[in-house]
């Protein structure tokens, strides 16, 4: 393949050695709906498919997570009420799942079989593109929300495989507050709403909602399509125009992402979590302090923040930690770098903590952090975060999951953000 190669209805747009997967990244474009294709080209027989979209959640109904359940429940050539159940008993599959984000939602499959990669993803195609929630309201109300009465004297009750899992996902005051701060440093972006759903909002989505957000959304013009590995690319191209995406017209699909503006002060919230009778209100207070910290397209603070995440909390005797542990501000103290959104933020969080802590919390957090900037890290504890992230770029030991899975994930940090851009994050080692 070379630059402005055409085969099958995409067009070659960039072609980029990629030392990180033994390859190299050959992006496309469809020609006429405009779809982004990118084949990670290393020879993996463990091969990957993904189809995503750009998914930007207007309220907090959760249609999105919805969406991902309902489509995965039978489609126009598999009209099986769970072709996913089924192959999962069936297929031999590395890795067969479906994901919403706060900015997107992925269908990723992985099989070391030829045929059954083939067939799987026939199967994911077809479902994003024509499933069968058209043709009944059956699916919606199964996998969103519907209300349930066994007889004239029960209670009515609302139930649904999404709204049952989100009330447990919001009974976690861990998770709570991990949604709490995201939105909240957000307030002006589709960040601001909950992706997932909020159990209390569900009920208020409907069903005609819910069919135009799949039409609006699930479309070719938005899609982002991702494989990895050793295949026949040409067969692949070939089978994804004349199956699926030549029967679509481009359309004009407004997903972009917008950035928050900075705060002009500090904002501080206060939320509250439910705790059993047996348990204390003293000492179950959380703290955090948050901050946007970079753009993601910015490649070097991409790394660097993961760096000082590291040193300022993760590395044994890390200081920011140690010191809030040793002024008793709360029995476990953790931070956490989000980078998989357009605008990645860092967060300190003190558990089983008091309310009357907050101020000493602020303080030893920004004397940590101006002396830092006045004196710099430990130059030990600073080499061994750049050696530890370093040897995991290196290594690329992602446990049970498929290589080609994280690094499309990781691609998306910024493919996402800038469609010329689906490898700045991949190419790490160079970073410096």
């Amino acid at each position: 393949m070379k630059i402005n190669d055409n085969m099958h209805g995409f067009t070659v747009t960039n072609i980029r050695e990629i030392r990180e997967i033994g390859g190299r990244l050959v992006e496309m474009e469809h020609d006429a709906t405009g779809a982004r294709l990118v084949w990670a080209d290393n020879g993996d027989e463990n091969k990957l498919f993904s189809v995503g979209f750009r998914t930007l959640p207007e309220d907090n109904t959760g249609v999105f997570h919805i969406l991902e359940h309902s489509v995965l429940c039978g489609s126009e050539k598999f009209p099986v009420k769970e072709p996913f159940v089924e192959l999962l008993k069936t297929s031999m599959n590395t890795f067969l799942n479906a994901m919403t984000y706060p900015d997107k939602t992925v269908y990723p499959l992985a099989s070391c079989n030829d045929k059954d990669f083939q067939n799987l993803m026939h199967v994911y195609l077809d479902a994003v593109f024509y499933p069968n929630i058209y043709n009944t309201d059956m699916t919606f109300r199964q996998e969103g929300w519907h209300y349930e009465l066994d007889s004239a004297d029960d209670e009515l009750t609302i139930n649904g495989v999404v709204y049952n899992e989100m009330k447990g996902a919001f009974s976690s005051p861990d998770d709570v507050l991990e949604r709490e701060i995201f939105n909240s440093l957000f307030p002006d972006t589709p960040y601001s709403e909950e992706s997932g759903g909020d159990p209390k909002v569900i009920p208020d989505l409907t069903y005609e909602h819910y069919l135009d957000v799949h039409r609006q959304y699930y479309h070719p013009s938005n899609s982002y399509i991702y494989l990895y590995g050793n295949m026949d690319m040409a067969e692949k191209l070939m089978f994804i125009d004349e199956q699926y995406l030549a029967s679509f017209d481009a359309i004009s699909v407004d997903s972009v992402i917008p950035s928050q503006e900075s705060f002009e002060n500090v904002h501080e919230l206060h939320n509250y979590f439910s705790i059993t009778e047996n348990e204390p209100e003293k000492e179950n207070t959380y703290l955090s302090y948050n901050c946007v910290t970079n753009d993601c397209l910015d490649r070097k603070a991409y790394i660097a923040f993961q760096v000082i995440d590291y040193a300022l909390c993760s590395a044994p005797g890390a200081v920011l930690k140690q010191t809030l542990l040793d002024a008793g501000i709360g029995k476990d103290i953790y931070s956490f770098y989000d980078n998989g959104i357009k605008q990645p933020y860092f967060s300190v969080v003190a558990k089983n903590s008091d309310a009357c802590k907050k101020e000493e919390f602020i303080r030893l957090i920004e004397e940590v952090l101006t002396d830092v900037i006045g004196k710099g890290f430990d130059k030990d504890t600073l080499r061994a975060g750049l050696n530890y992230y370093e040897f995991k770029y290196r290594e690329a030991d992602f446990g049970s999951y498929p290589p080609g899975l994280m690094y499309g994930l990781q691609m998306f940090d910024s493919w996402l953000y800038d469609d010329e851009k689906p490898f700045i994050h991949m190419s790490a080692i160079k970073t410096y």
